[in-house]
């Protein structure tokens, strides 16, 4: 298995090698951009948007986001009311899916060509900023209210005294069930994992092989994993850089993870990449109901709602706790960030505070989760806003995380989706049933690899 480990460690680190190579240093993002340490003079100039006219007028802004439809639809209409607000203001959008968005954000850093304000994850800030000087100093920018943000929030997104993003929202990972897929099977929806182990012989017996209660792609996995060793462990995942769990303590949660398979309860990694989506939203096995259940974050559960066909129906469910207190992932969702390239800070940081703040906040609503902003939350609040599955979830996992997440626990070595450890070991697990023990040595190596980095 050692041999297995080390080519895929080795592969897994190709978009860390990006990321650390950004550090160093319209719908569509630049795919070929050059490295920071080529860029012309010229090339650096073009990486400034725009000049700023006379009077503060005539300004261009470039800003980026990832998402689904929903998202991208009231991001654009949000800016499209700022434009309206603010005369002599034009804003050129980037947006797209998930899926690749990480590789074309680290181009663009690697080639001091990325946006006036983009849209980042928490985690970013450590891998293309580790000195904590790749991005703006929201402190320094006078336009943006950092007052309106817990400080055990603001905490998570600085790095060396700096404050480099904003924390949009927070987020945690919940058990969603298809109500109507369980009562079509003659089962309520699960409470525990001891349910959910004995649904899956039901749902093959009554509804067909091709049903199951539960679908996870390979870091989904990663997520149950930490969760139930969170639970029966009582313990964080990540201590002083190294992986808290013994390799005995691993290979009983690599047990776990394959009875789930066994069991019926998920379909096997092939069956998922046979399935031809990337992700579940475009699946149509979860689409019509039979992947009865899925471990989102509750900022990214809307687009799956909107996904399902009419006669499905999806309900939070509640936190396993057969094997201890319940302990799910949750952290930072997202954030902002400012590009120290752009020539124009301050009106980003007017944009920001629009967005996150003020009057953008109702048209944003909660496409991007539960927001962080005192002030946002007032707004959202006072117009009945704040309410529904995505509050609902976000309320539960706050109430159930009781540990912090380390912020490389997201790093491209570690989660990339085609060549992070994660990745291939959960692969490895699935396609090979590979030796639990072997497993355990292999993630805790991988880990340990990028937290002691």
């Amino acid at each position: 298995m050692k041999k297995t480990f080390t080519k895929f460690l080795a592969g897994g680190m190709v978009a860390s090698m990006m990321l650390n190579l950004a550090a160093c240093g319209s719908s569509t993002a630049p795919e070929n951009a050059p490295a920071a340490t080529e860029a012309t003079e010229a090339a650096k100039a073009a990486a400034e948007t725009v000049a700023k006219a006379d009077g503060g007028n005539g300004t261009t802004l470039r800003i980026s986001w990832w998402g689904g439809d929903s998202r991208h639809t009231a991001t654009l209409k949000a800016l499209d009311e700022y434009m309206a607000a603010n005369p002599g203001i034009n804003i050129e959008s980037e947006y797209g899916a998930w899926s690749g968005w990480q590789d074309k954000i680290a181009t663009q850093i690697a080639g001091n060509s990325e946006p006036d304000l983009f849209q980042i994850n928490w985690n970013w800030l450590w891998q293309f900023s580790p000195d904590g000087t790749r991005f703006v100093d929201l402190q320094e920018l006078s336009d943006f209210d950092l007052s309106q943000y817990d400080q055990s929030l603001l905490d998570l997104m600085t790095i060396d005294g700096h404050v480099l993003g904003v924390p949009v929202s927070s987020t945690g990972r919940v058990f969603y069930w298809n109500k109507a897929t369980f009562e079509k099977a003659g089962l309520e929806v699960p409470k525990s994992f001891a349910d959910i182990l004995a649904a899956g012989p039901v749902f093959k017996e009554k509804l067909g092989d091709d049903y199951y209660p539960l679908a996870a792609g390979t870091y989904d996995l990663t997520i149950l994993l930490t969760y139930y060793m969170q639970e029966k462990y009582n313990k964080q995942w990540i201590v002083d850089n190294k992986l808290n769990y013994t390799v005995e303590e691993l290979t009983d949660g690599f047990d776990f993870l394959k009875s789930l398979e066994a069991e019926h309860v998920i379909p096997t990694q092939e069956k998922l990449t046979g399935d031809g989506a990337d992700s579940l939203d475009k699946n149509p096995n979860f689409i019509d109901g039979h992947y009865a259940g899925l471990v989102e974050w509750d900022s990214s559960i809307k687009k799956l709602v909107d996904a399902l066909d009419q006669d499905q129906e999806l309900v939070i469910g509640e936190y396993p706790a057969d094997y201890g207190t319940p302990a799910t992932v949750y952290k930072v969702s997202m954030g902002f960030a400012v590009s120290p390239n752009s020539a124009n800070k301050e009106e980003a940081a007017k944009l920001m505070e629009y967005m996150f703040n003020g009057d953008g906040v109702e048209t944003l609503g909660l496409e991007r989760g539960v927001p962080a902003s005192h002030a946002a939350q007032k707004k959202l609040e006072e117009t009945g806003a704040l309410a529904g599955l995505t509050y609902e979830a976000n309320q539960t996992a706050a109430a159930h995380a009781p540990f912090q997440l380390s912020p490389y626990y997201e790093d491209a070595a570690l989660k990339d989706s085609a060549e992070g450890a994660y990745q291939e070991i959960m692969d490895t697990m699935s396609y090979d049933g590979a030796d639990s023990k072997d497993l355990a040595e292999m993630l805790i190596e991988a880990v340990n690899e990028v937290e002691g980095k």
